[in-house]
């Protein structure tokens, strides 16, 4: 699908949707505990569903609903699946799902679309081969097979990507004895703390270490029933908020909840140092229109790596140079973030260059241009806040994957006043 996108205004309220991050936790939670589990306000979202559908093969009961799921959880104990489990483009999914698989006394296949087949697991493979479980890939790519049980003991794994540690903290309270988790380093701290949230919420225990370098997770643990609420994903409302900024004239976002412990919530802080305008209101933020050009600043996002298309356009527009660093797992993404923000920036005519951990971008303006979408969900959603700003219209290929996370983005940019249409 291709999104023709013209120079707009954009005007009004926008309900961000619920979080992916916490949405697949959730379903990994109400997979592992024991009884009924309720999670309201889920995302309903093409990674989510592809999680929640994997899950089901492994016996998870589902009652779903627009507002609410219910789980009947296996309490530990899954049910063997005749077919491999298709993530479709969810890494988040097949990490979390696969570590967990391999607490079963049975083989569990994996597999998932062209883009999670390039993405590889085997830093996360070979730890849950230390603690006792058997692997099966090609350099820890799709497919890949798993099988437990899983013992405990002392493993070490990367922390250059935090699904590997989230996904060994979800298993390991299964495994026969304690387990200690080392790292030598962490980036993402803010996603390994949503999941000690979500273990802490199902009654599991987990000792870290203060620089989150070492974990110990005691064995044979139950995971209890809980109910949940999804909070709003700042991943998503990053885009609101940049387009209220570009091309707004007020745009409201609902359901924002700061005390949680989301990373990219700090985008706002962000764009508050670059120069926003911004008033906080009960459950939102409501963006004001932009009287003076932002400011270039250099921003550190190791640990919120997703901000990274986003802010790229920010720099584009800003005055001066914006420098994103120390983000090299940018480009072991949905695809490589670094480069093809780069490339298609300059499809426009920004002035950036990349570097090995981020880029340099000097702020100017943009124009419309034939730009590709690169299959990632944030490097579409990214483009086309670019495009509303721009001087003439952009066409973005590949705009259906914006369903990654946010199915409804066309229609509530639209709402806002976004003048932009799709295309087969």
């Amino acid at each position: 699908m291709k999104l023709v996108v013209h120079p707009s205004r954009l005007r009004g309220e926008i309900c961000v949707p619920g979080s992916k991050s916490h949405t697949i936790r959730g379903i990994v939670a109400g997979l592992l505990a024991e009884g009924e589990s309720v999670v309201r306000h889920p995302l309903q979202s093409a990674d989510t569903l592809s999680v929640l559908q994997a899950a089901s093969e492994l016996g998870l009961g589902i009652q779903t609903g627009d507002q609410e799921w219910r789980f009947q959880g296996r309490g530990g104990a899954f049910r063997p699946s005749s077919q491999p489990l298709n993530l479709g483009n969810s890494g988040t999914g097949l990490c979390i799902l696969a570590a967990v698989a391999a607490t079963q006394p049975f083989p569990c296949h994996f597999d998932g679309d062209a883009s999670l087949r390039s993405r590889s697991l085997q830093s996360e493979l070979e730890a849950l081969a230390v603690l006792g479980a058997e692997q099966a890939s090609t350099a820890g790519k799709c497919p890949l097979m798993v099988r437990g049980p899983l013992i405990g003991g002392e493993t070490f794994v990367d922390g250059s990507n935090s699904q590997y540690l989230t996904s060994l903290l979800f298993a390991s309270p299964l495994a026969a004895r304690a387990t200690d988790i080392r790292l030598r380093f962490l980036r993402e701290k803010p996603y390994v703390e949503m999941t000690l949230a979500w273990l802490r919420r199902c009654g599991v225990e987990v000792v870290a270490d203060d620089d989150f370098l070492h974990f110990h997770v005691p064995g044979q643990q139950r995971y209890q029933a809980f109910s949940a609420t999804i909070p709003a994903d700042f991943s998503t409302a990053a885009f609101p908020l940049a387009a209220g900024l570009l091309a707004g004239d007020g745009v409201t976002m609902r359901n924002l909840d700061f005390d949680d412990v989301q990373g990219d919530k700090v985008i706002f802080d962000f764009a508050a140092e670059m120069g926003a305008s911004m008033q906080r209101t009960s459950d939102g933020v409501l963006v004001n229109h932009l009287k003076d050009r932002l400011q270039g600043r250099r921003f550190d996002l190791n640990a919120c790596p997703d901000t990274l298309p986003v802010m790229a356009v920010l720099g584009a527009y800003s005055q001066g140079e914006t420098v994103l660093a120390n983000v090299a797992q940018a480009r072991q993404k949905e695809t490589d973030r670094i480069a093809c923000m780069a490339r298609e920036l300059t499809k426009m005519g920004g002035q950036v260059t990349e570097r090995a951990d981020g880029m340099v971008i000097t702020g100017g303006t943009l124009r419309g241009a034939e730009l590709s979408g690169c299959g990632d969900h944030r490097i579409v959603m990214a483009l086309t806040v670019a495009a509303l700003a721009a001087n003439g219209a952009s066409v973005i290929d590949g705009a259906e994957v914006a369903a990654v996370t946010y199915p409804g983005f066309v229609e509530d940019f639209q709402r806002l006043g976004a003048v932009m249409e799709t295309m087969p």
